[in-house]
């Protein structure tokens, strides 16, 4: 199971980036769903992205290093094709949405909703990446099949890969990567400044425990009998301990990033609350369904019903609005606390 978790990690980072359609379970209402979002985007533009206020100009060409060693030299930057959400995130913010002819399936944000999709399901379309003529192609490092990704060299595009994020410190990175090799590297630098000042902001706000909540990241996928639990290198320990909490199923000695869910891996984790994707926890019947998972209700996190449910992947995109991510994670953990003050 480990090789579709990582590549769900690394390929749907960012992925449906929506209002951050983040649901709290509180045990209120009958109905077998968490309640509804305590948590709504807490920017104003929703589900839009934020671009910089001056649109930079890019200067070309530049020579940029690409995954596995490689580098890459970008001519031109008319043309983009972002093959993930994040990237894509990451280009519209630095304010060269303009220049994208194309998206991932996972960027759903609303200024990137009327491109056309170059994917299926997760992998990627040469055909119809060509037939847009880029300039330049943004991919992860998972990206794939590799097939078409060598179909898309091989025609001469130029294909910048660049590794996925593992945490907050990886933010300022992606972001100046992909600047860099747009040309616009003192664009990066402030957006890298304002992401960093604005995800400080909301730690500076995180209440703070003496015996600080243990959370136990889960991905749940109750349609393919899936449940595993998050341990070391998940990519969701920095969120959790940026937001005041300890990661339970790393802390309880799990080295690996994914472990099948055992009811004496959830006791010895012993969470206070967990972190679920919201499409995870509405593929389990909601938070009357996970408490079923053997082990859940025994843990204090089931007892209480304290989860928190994040849209699926935006809790690992770590880019200009993680910031948001972080505030609704800080909200929802802390709903019975009064939340961040």
């Amino acid at each position: 199971m480990d090789g579709p978790v990582r590549r769900l990690r690394t390929r749907l980072a960012g992925a449906l980036l929506t209002v951050l359609a983040l649901t709290t379970a509180t045990g209120c209402g009958g109905g077998g769903g968490a309640s509804a979002a305590a948590g709504a985007t807490p920017s104003a533009s929703g589900n839009a992205v934020e671009p910089l206020a001056d649109t930079p100009t890019p200067r070309l060409p530049v020579t940029v290093d690409s995954g596995g060693g490689e580098k890459v030299t970008v001519e031109k930057a008319g043309r983009i094709v972002p093959l993930s959400g994040s990237l894509s995130e990451i280009v519209f913010t630095l304010g060269l949405g303009d220049r994208v002819v194309a998206r991932d399936i996972t960027a759903t944000f609303t200024q990137a909703a009327k491109l056309p999709v170059v994917t299926r399901g997760h992998d990627v379309s040469a055909e119809s990446v060509l037939s847009l003529k880029p300039d330049l192609v943004l991919a992860e490092t998972t990206t794939g099949p590799e097939e078409a990704m060598d179909q898309i060299r091989a025609a001469g595009v130029p294909v910048l890969v660049i590794d996925p994020a593992d945490g907050l410190d990886d933010v300022g990175t992606r972001i100046q990567t992909v600047a860099d090799a747009l040309g616009v590297a003192s664009a990066g630098e402030a957006l890298t400044e304002r992401s960093e000042e604005r995800i400080a902001a909301v730690r500076k706000e995180v209440p703070r425990h003496t015996d600080p909540p243990r959370v136990a990241f889960l991905y749940l996928r109750g349609s393919a009998s899936v449940y595993l639990i998050g341990g070391k290198g998940s990519g969701a320990t920095s969120l959790i301990e940026a937001a005041g909490a300890v990661d339970a199923g790393a802390e309880s000695g799990l080295e690996k990033d994914f472990t099948a869910l055992t009811s004496e891996a959830l006791v010895k984790a012993a969470p206070d609350a967990i972190l679920v994707m919201t499409k995870g926890l509405e593929s389990v019947g909601g938070v009357d369904g996970l408490v079923k998972i053997p082990g859940v209700a025994q843990t204090p996190a089931g007892m209480d019903r304290r989860v928190v449910a994040v849209e699926d992947g935006v809790l690992l995109n770590y880019g200009p609005r993680t910031d948001q991510v972080l505030e609704s994670v800080v909200t929802q953990l802390y709903a019975k606390e009064g939340g961040a003050s």
